[in-house]
């Protein structure tokens, strides 16, 4: 994550409603997570080609 994970935690805990649950943590914290695995593998030139998108939606009847 950007920050370390203590910082993460205390700001997703302001980020929050009252009335979150702990599924709701967990949810935000593995879309965190995936971003910043999506960020990095960015960083180092890791990226699916076009063609390769559309053959994974095309999978799910998906068009693009």
């Amino acid at each position: 994550m950007v920050a370390n994970t203590r910082e993460t935690l205390h700001t997703l805990a302001e980020q929050l409603p009252e009335d979150a649950s702990i599924e709701d943590v967990i949810e935000r914290l593995r879309f965190l997570s995936a971003v910043e695995e999506g960020k990095r593998a960015a960083a180092c030139g890791e990226f699916a080609s076009d063609e390769d998108v559309r053959r994974v939606f095309a999978k799910y009847g998906v068009e693009v």
